[in-house]
């Protein structure tokens, strides 16, 4: 089927809520809530959300030469290399055993990326936050406050519990996806597969302008040594750090390569902006390769660069270029509760969180 030329951005494509506001002030309670509980057990402020980070690794990303125009946008304007780091994690606003298996996340830090910023967003970075699914829990921040009281209430209760609890969990969504029904709200809870993060491919959920246009991203696993890995579960019995040592012993020997895709909206109904919940069907716009991030081998846990990016650096949609404004209810309703997050995390900790240099 012949593909409709991609939407062209205006404010207009945005609907904002008469209470978003409102909305906002008691996400940023409900954060407070978790990052207070964490602070007292752990005696130092984590992330209120992906609180647990698996690696820390420091690569490459090149812009592809002779993008078509639509593809040539913001950032990815022009080919160029940008040093990057990933963080991945999973999603709990505590420190979990991985026995306790939940979606993972990937967030992206791009060093030197030039061009006029977002309001209020420092340094010169550029920040994509995914996780390894395609829709989100919540249709709008309203929801999303349920789901977070629901993780607020959760959060510091018995270890044992909760791996017991995702045990059961994990069964229960291995049955519904066997008749085809994906549930969001199990994996949040502890139901996720187990899954190796090296091998998973990541996705916005959320839209994001892209320049003239309007797009979701994803980052995809393309190196055979990633995509030998999709799909393979690890074993936490027993190991409450299974993930980050599996990926620590994977990656000191393997060179990873992944594909940085983007998804244009091309008809604003069947792919909404403020609507997270509803996937874009990919037959009608698909994913399209404008780049490659290229991670050498390293030790995925170095002591020096998981204390520079974990305790020094924050990641926020709201964190870049004007050009990749984030889009929809949901993405509005993320801005003023993680910087309220970092915000607090800095002053608990006594450690400035800053946008880093491109230099070393």
């Amino acid at each position: 089927m012949s593909l409709k030329p991609p939407i062209r951005y205006s404010p207009d494509v945005e609907d904002v809520r008469p209470d978003e506001d409102e909305i906002i002030e008691k996400l940023c309670g409900t954060f407070d809530t978790i990052l207070k509980t964490t602070a007292q057990d752990y005696g130092h402020a984590v992330r209120s959300v992906h609180a647990k980070s698996h690696g820390i690794l420091e690569g490459v990303l090149r812009i592809d030469e002779g993008l078509p125009r639509e593809l040539a946008q913001g950032l990815f304007a022009g080919a160029r290399e940008h040093r990057v780091y990933m963080r991945l994690s999973t999603n709990a606003g505590d420190i979990l055993p991985d026995a306790v298996s939940l979606p993972r996340g990937l967030a992206l830090k791009v060093l030197d990326a030039p061009g006029e910023r977002l309001p209020g967003a420092d340094g010169t970075t550029q920040d994509f936050i995914l996780v390894n699914g395609k829709v989100f829990q919540a249709r709008n921040a309203e929801a999303f406050l349920g789901s977070l009281k629901l993780l607020a209430r959760t959060t510091d209760r018995a270890e044992g519990l909760k791996v017991a609890a995702s045990t059961v969990l994990r069964g229960v969504n291995r049955a519904l996806q066997a008749v085809g029904v994906e549930s969001t709200t199990l994996a949040s809870l502890g139901g996720a597969p187990n899954v190796d993060p090296l091998g998973e491919t990541y996705y916005s959920l959320t839209p994001f302008r892209y320049g003239d246009h309007i797009a979701k991203f994803s980052i995809a696993p393309v190196a055979p040594a990633l995509t030998a890995r999709t799909g393979s579960e690890i074993d936490a019995a027993g190991r409450p750090d299974a993930i980050r040592e599996t990926v620590r012993a994977e990656m000191r020997g393997i060179e990873g390569v992944w594909e940085f895709r983007v998804q244009l909206c091309r008809d604003l109904e069947r792919q909404p902006i403020e609507d997270p919940t509803v996937a874009w069907p990919e037959d009608e716009a698909p994913f399209q390769r404008v780049g490659t991030i290229t991670v050498r081998p390293q030790d995925s846990w170095d002591a020096e660069r998981v204390r520079a990016v974990d305790a020094g650096m924050r990641f926020s949609v709201w964190t870049g270029l004007a050009a990749h404004q984030p889009l929809g209810n949901i993405n509005r309703a993320r801005n003023a509760p993680y910087r309220h997050s970092a915000n607090v995390r800095q002053r608990f900790n006594g450690c400035p969180i800053h946008e880093p240099g491109s230099g070393r």
